[in-house]
């Protein structure tokens, strides 16, 4: 088992829900395991960005993007599925999830801004 922390933008994310809405949203992250991290697939998947090596993990209507460090999950971002699919849809570009945020600095840099 790890331990989850979460990063201000996500926290705000969760506090948006109520309480069991909340336990819900963070069930399948908090029952990840080392073997889910050492070989991800699907909901879950790997990238790196710079030299970042961050999840991606689909769970309801929301993606959780976060970092494994030894035993702690940390999860930078969480999104509504929707959010995503509507950049993908805006900017009619014909790649998969994964490679648009190993490629485009845009969907980076909007990250970042939520967390500021």
């Amino acid at each position: 088992m790890y331990q989850v922390t979460f990063s201000e933008q996500a926290m705000q994310e969760l506090n948006k829900l109520d309480k069991l809405a909340q336990l819900d949203a963070i069930d399948p992250i908090t029952n990840l395991r080392p073997a889910d991290i050492a070989h991800p697939r699907e909901p879950l998947g790997h990238f790196h960005r710079g030299k970042r090596s961050l999840y991606r993990l689909r769970a309801g209507e929301f993606r959780f993007y976060f970092e494994a460090h030894d035993d702690t999950l940390h999860v930078d971002y969480i999104l509504h599925r929707n959010s995503l699919e509507d950049f993908l849809l805006r900017n009619k570009l014909p790649v998969s999830e994964q490679q648009l945020v190993e490629q485009n600095s845009k969907f980076w840099k909007y990250l970042e801004g939520l967390t500021k």
